[in-house]
């Protein structure tokens, strides 16, 4: 590929009734493109898979040309990449902003459950990129130098949280903080990834408010069941 100029070049113009609106400031603010051209590219790809997905209609409704987008990311897999990068980033701030340090070790818990269910049902694309990506093998996570660092806070997360709970009598010791985060994360992840089929299978809305909140609460109330010691568990 030709080496390009060091400043990002000019925004194109493309069909009106699929872009956003366009302003001189958005041609002198470099991250918000990016972030807007990350924001279109996670909805095509969730929706298209990265084979499908098209350069050509990711510059179209962000009035980005093709040439910016390989600018800044080099190409498709390199959007790709970058995209899939920030769908974990974003889950990974929220799980960071809900600043569970000073909250007694079961009420963490439930939290962090409460919010990963939460997080999953609102950000569906999120969960067809980690789907998209698992058909790949996991082959451009392997890319990234910065996926391990990215992901880290949440072992450390559930890590203190869990050791806090050992140490005040009321956790199982014994567990392993990675797979307790997989433990949750299937929970929350099925209820989206598998609610259509299920739907259909079993005539039952799976996506109803009544339904998503009992499966919130249930998905809280299995991972408590899992972890908290027999002794400290409520009595039925």
């Amino acid at each position: 590929m030709p080496r390009l100029k060091s400043s990002p070049p000019h925004a194109e113009t493309a069909a009106p009734n699929k872009v956003r609106p366009r302003t001189s400031k958005r041609v002198q603010d470099p991250e918000g493109t990016r972030r807007d051209i990350l924001e279109i590219a996670l909805e095509e790809f969730a929706l298209n898979g990265l084979s499908g997905a098209r350069i050509d209609e990711i510059a179209a409704r962000t009035r980005a040309s093709k040439r910016m987008i390989y600018y800044y990311f080099g190409g498709k897999e390199g959007l790709y990449l970058s995209a899939l990068e920030n769908a974990y980033r974003t889950v990974r701030e929220g799980e960071a902003a809900l600043d569970v340090d000073d909250l007694p070790p079961l009420e963490a818990l439930r939290r962090l459950v409460g919010f990963t269910f939460d997080h999953h049902h609102r950000h569906e694309a999120f969960i067809r990129m980690v789907m998209i990506e698992n058909i790949h093998h996991g082959e451009f996570l392997d890319r990234s130098p910065a996926f391990r660092h990215l992901n880290a806070p949440a072992i450390k997360t559930i890590s203190h949280v869990y050791r806090r709970g050992v140490d005040a009598g009321l956790f199982r010791p014994g567990l392993d903080p990675v797979e307790l985060h997989w433990q949750i994360s299937a929970l929350c992840f099925f209820n989206v990834s598998n609610r259509a089929t299920f739907s259909k299978i079993f005539a039952r809305n799976f996506g109803s408010p009544k339904a998503l909140a009992a499966l919130r609460r249930n998905a809280v109330e299995m991972v408590e069941r899992y972890v908290v010691r027999a002794q400290a568990l409520p009595a039925d």
